[in-house]
């Protein structure tokens, strides 16, 4: 299969003066080789077209998972960024692809079963290399609608407000600081999170931050047997004095909601990309 030739600097003045970014560190942390080998069996060039590398547009999903960016938006910053560029392989001087490529790419990883895999891989190489103590982890759930309502092993649910859904829940704990998921467990949509919580705890789990559907014994229990301290939303307190219960509750809400919401960039990418 043809694939097209990256990186080759041109003889040409200097317009890329970027300074040394934590991504040129992160590049050189993780060994490529065995993401590389897996990938030789990928090619989703456009008609007519060389294809790209495939390591260079894996490295490109990596960088759309860990800052958020949709397909276009992942194109236009591999095009405009220095660091981004460097990541994946390219130039200065050569171009990049396009949003379609990242499109075709994905559907090949998904369908040669790769895409858990290598991303699971990753996660691998950063934790065994990581030399900072892990401060937390972030756990919550989203719904996955099933492909049939034939489909035995899903089951309806249905939030207030919200039409009814026929399909299953991903219960998710990710890295605090990095957002990297860490442990996975899916069960059916009607399966409550609290319950199915404990099973996507990580090891030493830190403060684990957690929205009020995990509220109750059986999840703490679950965190504190792990070596965590549960963070979780509280819907009310106790206290004499209104106002005074109130400012103790936005308190102790505030940290746990500005950190928590993290994770909603993991579900958005599920959503928004993946079809999911």
């Amino acid at each position: 299969m043809a694939r097209r030739r990256i990186g080759q600097e041109r003889f040409g003045f200097a317009t890329d003066r970027d300074q040394r970014s934590s991504l040129d560190d992160l590049v050189e942390l993780i060994d490529w080789t065995p993401i590389d080998c897996a990938l030789r069996v990928i090619s989703c060039a456009a008609k007519g077209e060389p294809a790209w590398p495939p390591l260079s547009l894996f490295k490109a999903m990596l960088l759309s998972i860990w800052y958020d960016l949709s397909d276009v938006k992942l194109a236009e910053a591999l095009d405009d960024r220095g660091s981004f560029r460097r990541f994946c392989g390219f130039s200065v001087s050569e171009p990049t692809p396009e949003r379609t490529a990242f499109v075709r790419f994905r559907k090949a990883l998904v369908g040669h079963g790769l895409d858990r895999i290598l991303f699971e891989e990753i996660t691998r190489q950063l934790k065994a290399k990581a030399v900072r103590v892990k401060t937390g982890t972030l756990v919550d759930a989203t719904i996955i609608a099933s492909t049939s309502e034939g489909d035995g092993e899903a089951h309806w649910v249905k939030h207030k407000g919200r039409p009814a859904v026929h399909g299953f829940k991903a219960h998710v704990g990710a890295d605090a600081d990095t957002a990297l998921v860490e442990e996975l467990a899916v069960t059916p949509a009607n399966v409550n999170d609290g319950r199915a919580g404990p099973d996507a705890l990580p090891a030493n789990p830190g403060e684990v931050f957690a929205d009020s559907a995990y509220r109750g014994s059986h999840f703490a229990a679950a965190v504190r047997a792990k070596g965590g301290t549960p963070r979780i939303v509280a819907t009310g307190m106790w206290g004499r004095d209104e106002a005074e219960t109130s400012a103790r509750l936005h308190a102790w809400n505030r940290p746990i909601h500005r950190i928590r919401g993290r994770i909603e960039k993991i579900f958005g990418t599920w959503k928004r990309s993946y079809g999911l």
